[in-house]
């Protein structure tokens, strides 16, 4: 199945997770279209300053792929800052946010496996 970027289905989510801002939510598939066991494959854009808040991921694991700008990602007690390239593993039974720090938009894929 091939899916162009025109068909794909935006969403805009306010203060997501109580995070900061609007989060642009671009999903590639739908979960009805994921026969595996994942339940989101999307392209994520945070504008300047906006954020996802701290969550837990219980039975699934998340993984964010950064595409474009720079942001801070907290994982537990460690904080990071990512740029392009960098990938972030959440799993199980542990938490994370992440956080646009630069002027540019933050962009990055983002997908959830369920165990």
């Amino acid at each position: 199945m091939i899916r162009r970027k025109t068909d794909m289905e935006k969403e805009v989510r306010e203060r997501m997770r109580d995070g900061k801002g609007t989060v642009e939510i671009l999903h590639v598939f739908r979960r009805a279209e994921l026969h595996g066991r994942a339940r989101l494959l999307a392209r994520m854009r945070l504008a300047r300053g906006c954020s996802i808040g701290y969550h837990l991921h219980d039975g699934e694991e998340e993984i964010f792929y950064i595409l474009s700008g720079t942001g801070r990602v907290t994982e537990g007690s460690t904080i990071s800052q990512v740029g392009p390239g960098d990938a972030v593993l959440t799993a199980s039974g542990e938490g994370h946010s992440i956080e646009n720090l630069g002027d540019e938009p933050l962009d990055f894929m983002a997908t959830i496996l369920m165990y």
